[in-house]
């Protein structure tokens, strides 16, 4: 049966508007891909980078200067050179514009490891939204395994991780020319970006002995295969705004590390010895996202490894939906501003 948005109660009525005016689910496909190479092809053909286009177009009201200014924000833009492969990375850092030394936060964009960046007009919004809640915002444009970010450049896993692990290194040791805080960084990302932040904790931990202030992850998009029947809601909210059923950026990501079960690349496969240690952690899920459940199992695993952790979920949500921000502004505000507290209630832990 297709699903009706109309029809589904559990939503904010802003939410229903706005999927019943879309033709169909984000990051869908029709068919699974054969290989890395067929993925490629599929999602730089001209029909797919024409649907994109399209899309990013009709998302540009997303950044309202009305609702989430620039005045007041100090906006600046860097290209690091990666301590781990010597790649180029982008990173745009948000601040107030005061001389206050202030906590950060280390952001890591949706796309299911594959698509989008820090420039898109959710996005850009977003980070401003952050940075008004009195914080130092790191933005990292990794290496998409898809279609390109800011970067220019895609690449398979362990390209868009060690990107990260790399903005972090780089924020440990310059932040503070920017007036934030380098004892005080939280890892935080959504979709995608919470697959990211949390595998960035777990490298930063193995390889370099560097276990951050904190851990927030949205809707983390880390299972790699769906539906699970561990996770119900990978069943029975399939389609809302989003279709996970395609094998896309499984393959475009790394199949060999997902048949390797590498948690690294999929934090779905942790176990408790690899989570062990992790800094105080955050997990926010939203109700009507085929990947809640699998945010809900990792809290449930970071309890079961000793680890301060709290779960968050938003009701009447759909996935990423705080990235919806001149839609569900004051939702957009309420997740800022839960990070930000987050950020002080790591410092009392600490």
């Amino acid at each position: 049966m297709t699903y009706d948005p109309t029809a589904d109660k559990r939503l904010d009525p802003r939410v229903r508007g706005l999927l019943a005016a879309m033709e169909k689910p984000l990051l869908f496909h029709a068919e699974n891909a054969k290989s890395r190479e067929d993925a490629l092809a599929i999602a730089n053909s001209p029909e797919a980078l024409a649907v994109e286009a399209a899309m990013l177009e009709s998302m540009e009201f997303m950044d309202d200067e009305s609702v989430f200014p620039s005045q007041g924000l100090r906006i600046s833009h860097e290209t690091i050179t990666s301590c781990i492969d010597g790649h180029g990375v982008p990173l745009k850092i948000i601040r107030p514009d005061t001389d206050e030394q202030l906590p950060c936060v280390l952001y890591i964009h949706g796309g299911a490891m594959a698509t989008m960046s820090f420039e898109l007009a959710t996005y850009r919004a977003w980070g401003k939204a952050l940075a008004h809640q009195q914080v130092c915002v790191v933005m990292v444009d990794f290496r998409n395994s898809l279609r390109p970010s800011s970067s220019g450049e895609v690449a398979p896993y362990p390209a868009g991780l060690n990107d990260c692990v790399a903005a972090y290194r780089w924020a440990t040791d310059n932040v503070e020319r920017y007036n934030g805080r380098a004892d005080a960084i939280v890892v935080a990302g959504d979709s995608g970006g919470g697959n990211l932040a949390i595998a960035t904790v777990m490298k930063l931990r193995r390889e370099f002995d560097i276990t951050p202030l904190g851990l927030y992850a949205l809707c983390p998009y880390i299972l790699g295969q769906w539906p699970d029947p561990k996770a119900p809601s990978s069943v029975e909210n399939e389609g809302v705004l989003i279709s996970v059923a395609d094998n896309h950026a499984t393959m475009a990501y790394g199949i060999e590390a997902f048949e390797a079960k590498d948690p690294m690349a999929w934090p779905g496969f942790a176990t408790v010895s690899d989570v062990q240690g992790f800094p105080p952690t955050m997990i926010s899920v939203n109700e009507c996202d085929p990947l809640r459940d699998e945010g809900i199992m990792f809290y449930r695993l970071l309890l079961e490894a000793g680890v301060k952790a709290h779960c968050r979920q938003l009701m009447g949500t759909v996935h990423a939906n705080e990235m919806f921000t001149a839609i569900v502004p004051d939702l957009t505000r309420m997740t800022a501003r839960d990070i930000r507290s987050w950020i002080s209630e790591c410092e009392l832990l600490r």
